[in-house]
């Protein structure tokens, strides 16, 4: 057999090694990321405020309703200031209920370590 075909195999064969340790690292940092996201304050108290929540089925209702409007009005790029403003005062006295301001309130700071995750690592991979 050609001694270059046993080169290029082990060569691979290292590449390969090296990946599957570098997965492995990896993998437990993900992991340990995962765990320290799930016993940080903040996820709990996201996860406190979602059961206190979904023991008022028609207040869940309300506020999975007020969250897709949001959402629609954050992601529309033909979304204008008046139609902020008007989903803005439609939701004034709902959003002063102390449970759903408590929900809102978890999920932004839950959503925002999230966010800030995701920004410090494609930042310091120089993700373009």
């Amino acid at each position: 057999m050609n001694k270059n075909a046993y080169s290029t195999t082990d060569e691979s064969a290292r590449r390969s090694a090296r990946m599957g340790v570098q997965m492995n690292n990896i993998d437990r940092s993900l992991q340990q990321l995962i765990d320290d996201v799930l016993a940080s304050d903040i996820y709990h108290a996201y996860m406190v405020q979602c059961a206190r929540i979904k023991e008022q089925p028609e207040l869940k209702k309300q506020v999975d309703e007020y969250r897709a409007r949001n959402w629609e009005l954050q992601t529309n790029e033909t979304t204008t200031f008046e139609q902020i403003d008007r989903f803005e005062r439609e939701y004034a006295g709902f959003r002063d209920i102390p449970m759903v301001e408590d929900f809102l309130a978890a999920e932004l700071a839950f959503c925002r370590l999230l966010q800030n995750i995701n920004l410090r690592l494609t930042e310091a991979m120089n993700f373009e």
